[in-house]
């Protein structure tokens, strides 16, 4: 079903690191650790500034792979991986972008399943990777069809 789209990848979308949102976002996932959240304390710590908490990056714009589109609802949220090479500071710009790596199809109890393979990519302005998150998408064969029709 996507196939022909394997490959393709979105252009770089540039995010800002906003302390407010960190804050907001570490409080929304019930992890206030002072490193996300005081200032002073992020101060302090080697990077001289406060870190973002590592599930962060889903709030970014990884921008949108032309001709790629996908339900609004329905889908499956299998699996998602972040790797990181360091920690992603406030107050940074990150340039990010997706590309969509793999498909495949398996035979589920509940009829075809297609398996989109997303890989996402935060970088530095000079293009070194800050992080790689991996996320799996899985289409159910309803949803599959509601595509197509």
């Amino acid at each position: 079903m996507f196939e022909e789209m394997i490959g393709k990848q979105s252009i770089p979308v540039k995010n800002r690191v906003e302390h407010g949102s960190v804050k907001a976002f570490s409080n929304a996932i019930g992890d206030p650790s002072p490193i996300y959240t005081d200032e002073e304390v992020g101060k302090r710590s080697r990077y001289g500034k406060n870190l973002a908490p590592p599930t962060y990056p889903r709030v970014f714009d990884y921008g949108v792979i032309e001709d790629f589109n996908l339900p609004n609802v329905g889908l499956i949220h299998g699996k998602q991986t972040f790797q990181y090479n360091r920690p992603l500071l406030v107050g940074e710009t990150v340039m990010c972008s997706t590309i969509l790596e793999d498909y495949y199809e398996r035979k589920g109890q509940s009829g075809l399943l297609g398996f989109l393979i997303l890989k996402r990519f935060g970088k530095e302005s000079d293009g070194n990777i800050i992080f790689t998150e991996e996320q799996v998408v899985i289409i159910t064969e309803a949803v599959r069809k509601g595509m197509t029709s």
